[in-house]
């Protein structure tokens, strides 16, 4: 399977944001204009991108999703997710133009709900977000945004998803998402350990080239890149050189 570089857009009030550790109050708004940076991941060569709705992860509803419709006209192939809580959600995603679904929340509290939806609508189509914290010797899975405790653990719900034929998960480490400290490399060693059949895509802290080089060293089918785009770190074409 052939690595991704994934560029990343945070939709906030229709705006390009990005938050530390996923602190609602700890918010760097970027004067870009979605649309307008998603185009320029493409030209330089990206041909997904992930879209994270952080009004609807926090809120329950999809509160960016014309942004989301409009970028998906320009014709890159869209990974979105945040506020998916039915498969009413997912389809009105898919009809937007997106063509991987990322669902996070529900994919904690519900999983038998959200593997009907691999039948409906293709598991290869739909990215399981379960991003996590380390907390009394476990990967702890906080969701609504990484606002509340759930009582699964990573190492319960990753293997129970992969024997169900889940195909995509993205696994951030929350504590280092928008600190640029690096990824957490032990964490995806371990995910290509107990669950090989997974594409795992590695998120939250990168800050160089080598942090890439080492995700995929690690394990990881993929990268998300956020705030060291933003901020000009790398190109988008170094990052795919990696």
């Amino acid at each position: 399977m052939n690595f991704t570089v994934i560029p990343a857009i945070d939709l906030r009030g229709g705006r390009v944001v990005r938050l530390k550790q996923g602190d609602y109050a700890q918010q760097t708004t970027y004067d870009f204009d979605p649309r307008a940076q998603a185009g320029s991941y493409a030209q330089a060569g990206a041909e997904w991108l992930h879209l994270v709705d952080l009004d609807g992860a926090r809120g329950g509803s999809l509160e960016n999703l014309a942004v989301i419709e409009a970028i998906a006209r320009d014709g890159m192939r869209i990974q979105a997710g945040g506020g998916v809580r039915s498969e009413a959600d997912v389809q009105r995603l898919f009809d937007a133009g997106v063509s991987r679904v990322v669902v996070g929340s529900l994919a904690i509290r519900e999983p038998e709900r959200v593997v009907g939806w691999f039948s409906t609508h293709g598991a290869g189509r739909i990215t399981l977000a379960l991003d996590t914290l380390q907390q009394d010797g476990a990967w702890r899975l906080p969701s609504a945004g990484w606002t509340e405790t759930e009582s699964r653990t990573l190492d319960e719900l990753a293997p129970w998803y992969a024997a169900q034929g889940a195909q995509h998960l993205l696994c951030t480490d929350i504590h280092r998402d928008g600190m640029l400290a690096g990824f957490n490399l032990d964490l995806y060693r371990h995910l290509a350990a107990t669950v090989p059949s997974l594409a795992v895509q590695a998120s939250g802290g990168v800050r160089s080239l080598d942090d890439i080089r080492a995700a995929r060293e690690a394990g990881a089918k993929g990268v998300i890149l956020g705030r060291a785009l933003l901020e000009g770190r790398f190109t988008v074409q170094e990052a795919l050189a990696c």
